[in-house]
């Protein structure tokens, strides 16, 4: 193949269309001439930043319930049925300010999924008897996450750098909080915000975007709809060092190092996710270095910045031996002290980049990686980035811009630590956090 034929093929990935239903639902749809697959997606503007304390959790319990029934398909088994049929890959999953289902199959099917997806959002029944039944299945998987302390950490982290907001509770809820669930309480929750105004389909594959403009005009139908209700903004204040842990008997301890970053719509994201890269990501990484290679204190160490439409949190992670943990607090301590003092070379950040733009093109091979990629954004009303434009932007990218953010994000006394594992002194832990 010529290298300009390459060029044309790899810039038909990149197009993307921005639409809009009769109803005010929005589309995104990117359209994949050379893919033989196609992913339906729909996306609801909300999750679990949207929940009070009395209902946390209903966003991932009401996306549970949605294969439960509908009008047409009356059971779970029916659903399952016709999106087997198709050989079908779907799923649905809630985060903190969304909620997602999707189904992927051979692009003949795209119709079919439209209907089975478009059916399972707008009109599921939420069946009385499998309400009750399916309590019993979030409660194990809140069980389930309580048992592995790599994931009750972040909870914990959490929990003390937002405490008593909704960002600072976990999606799943509580064991208290689920099983007090009416189908009342979901039907209503269903009301206020699965609406048009809310809601995002995203298409991404072989298929005639005229057709499927008609066809989604045709499904995605409301019968009634109210005004989409609005979430509680998140406050990001700390004055001082925090050390909190969850005491578990274990062999080993799980840290997590968090700190306040920037909302989702900031262009220091940018930056922040190379600093990020230099710090924790993959196998050449400082802290890989550091703590595995020359300490050999850990077998999983990382860094990643989240973000969320107010808020964003840095955080380093890993777990390491109860005898170790001081000494593992002081190594990462020595390796932020490094960033924040001394300017990244040219090789690192080179590096770097080429890191980055090589795992965001890696993680886009596939139909659905095209609806997670202009789905997560769109959803979010944030501006819509090609993966070229995004590459362009991590080129433009300083070593002193690096090293400004490190200092702005890694503030000693504004740093909260997480810890999962047996009793331990957390004021001689909390006396190391200084740089």
């Amino acid at each position: 193949m010529s290298k300009g034929a390459f060029d044309m093929r790899h810039t038909l990935h990149m197009t993307y269309l921005k639409k809009q239903l009769k109803n005010g639902v929005r589309v995104m749809l990117v359209p994949l001439k050379e893919n033989q697959t196609v992913t339906v997606m729909v996306l609801a503007e909300t999750g679990s930043e949207y929940e009070s304390k009395e209902n946390s959790g209903i966003s991932h319990f009401l996306e549970h319930l949605c294969f439960k029934g509908t009008v047409r398909r009356p059971s779970s088994k029916i659903i399952n049925y016709e999106l087997d049929a198709l050989g079908s890959q779907s799923n649905a999953f809630t985060s903190s300010e969304y909620t997602g289902f999707y189904a992927k199959a051979h692009a003949k099917h795209v119709f079919k999924m439209i209907d089975i997806v478009s059916d399972i959002y707008l009109h599921s029944t939420f069946p009385e008897e499998e309400l009750q039944k399916e309590k019993g299945v979030v409660i194990e998987e809140i069980n389930m996450y309580e048992d592995q302390p790599q994931q009750k950490v972040w909870e914990v982290l959490s929990a003390a750098m937002f405490d008593g907001q909704s960002t600072g509770r976990t999606i799943l809820g509580t064991k208290e909080t689920v099983s007090s669930f009416t189908r009342e309480d979901v039907l209503k929750y269903h009301k206020a915000h699965y609406v048009p105004e809310a809601s995002l389909v995203v298409i991404s594959g072989k298929f005639d975007v005229d057709e499927v403009m008609k066809d989604l005009n045709e499904k995605f139908i409301f019968d009634e709809f109210y005004p989409k209700e609005k979430k509680i903004s998140i406050t990001s204040e700390q004055e001082e060092a925090t050390v909190v842990l969850h005491e578990k008997k274990s062999d080993q301890t799980h840290l997590v190092f968090g700190f306040r970053s920037f909302d989702t719509y900031n262009k220091i994201n940018t930056v922040i996710g190379l600093l990020s890269t230099i710090l924790g990501g993959g196998m050449s990484s400082r802290l890989f270095n550091k703590m595995r290679e020359e300490l050999g204190i850990c077998y999983y160490i990382r860094s990643g910045n989240s973000t969320s439409t107010d808020h964003g949190e840095f955080c380093i992670s890993a777990g390491v031996s109860n005898v170790r943990l001081e000494e593992a607090v002081k190594g990462i301590v020595e390796e932020i002290k490094k960033i924040v003092e001394n300017p990244v070379d040219e090789a690192e950040l080179r590096k770097a980049k080429d890191y980055r733009i090589g795992n965001l093109y890696l993680g886009l091979e596939s139909s659905d990686d095209f609806s997670d990629f202009y789905g997560g954004q769109e959803i979010n009303h944030k501006e819509i980035l090609t993966p070229d434009e995004i590459a362009k932007r991590i080129e433009a990218v300083t070593a002193d811009e690096i090293q400004n953010i490190a200092k702005e994000i890694f503030i000693s006394h504004k740093t909260t630590l997480a810890l999962v594992g047996p009793a331990t002194d957390t004021e001689k832990l909390r006396n190391l956090l200084k740089w």
